[in-house]
This record gives structure tokens, sequence and C-alpha cells, in this order.
């Protein structure tokens, strides 16, 4: 179960890269198509029609962001309470607490575009706590014995 709770946080932290891409992707594609005289207006945004290829990744962003992520996140912090690594509970569910927050900046940044610079500054902060999350499978603690072993130095 360590393994799974391992590879999970490290799923959420590549999720994280798709989001990146997938924006950049879209972006780069609208400025291409705006350059080549295309007009981006709510008539574009309420068509059924592609007005260019790439806005695909705005659509990967809003299902992985609303849906895949989220999903991952909850096994996360289910398979954490398996996987007996220390800590790995609280970190699997700041992991989830981060990725709730995350939602809701990119849909209250709908209604206000500064509340789009959080939602990129907390993808930061949430790709740096999947990694280490996956990473908290590696952390050892040393046994009781090992302890016993150290002398202990005193202040003279």
């Amino acid at each position: 179960m360590k393994s799974v709770y391992r590879v999970l946080a490290y799923l959420i932290a590549a999720e994280v890269v798709v989001q990146a891409m997938a924006m950049v992707y879209a972006i780069a594609g609208l400025g291409k198509w705006v350059d080549s005289g295309g007009v981006f207006d709510k008539s574009v945004m309420e068509s059924n029609q592609s007005a260019f290829p790439e806005v695909i990744g705005l659509l990967i962003h809003g299902v992985n962001g609303m849906m895949i992520i989220p999903l991952i996140a909850l096994l996360l912090l289910i398979s954490s309470f398996f996987a007996k690594i220390p800590g790995g509970v609280k970190w699997a569910g700041l992991v989830l607490l981060v990725v709730v927050v995350q939602v809701n900046l990119g849909l209250f940044g709908h209604a206000v575009p500064a509340v789009g610079a959080l939602h990129g500054l907390n993808a930061l902060l949430l790709f740096s706590a999947a990694l280490h999350t996956a990473r908290r499978r590696r952390v050892v603690t040393p046994s009781p014995a090992v302890e016993a072993e150290v002398p202990a130095t005193t202040a003279a």
C-alpha cells in the first residue's frame, strides 16, 4: 500500500505539470489564432465549434482540474490510512485541502481575474506538497534499538 500512496502522490504532481502544459498550449494557440485574424469573444465561448485546435487545452485543464486531480487526491487520502507511513495521513489530507482550494480558486478566477494569479501560485504549492508527500515513504525513522546505542551528550 506504500507504493500505491507514493504513486498517487507522484501522479498528482505529474497532473499539475499536465495542467500547466495544457494551459500554455491553449493560450499559445489562442494567440496564434488571434494573430491570424480570429476574434475571441462570447460568441466563440458559446459556440459548439472549435475556433482553434488548441482549445482542447482548455478542455483538458477543466476536466483534469475539476474531476481527475480531486479523485486522485481523495484516493491518496484513503490509501494513506492503510500505508502506515509516519505523517502520511496528515500530508495526504494537506494535499486534498490544497486541491480543494485550487478548484475553488479556478472557479472564482472567472469572476475575479486577479484570483487567477493565486490559482497559479497555489498550483506550485500543490506540486510541492504532492512531491513532499510522495517522498514521505522514503523517510527513515530510527528504531528504538538504534537510538539506545547512540550515547547521550551532556553539557559540561
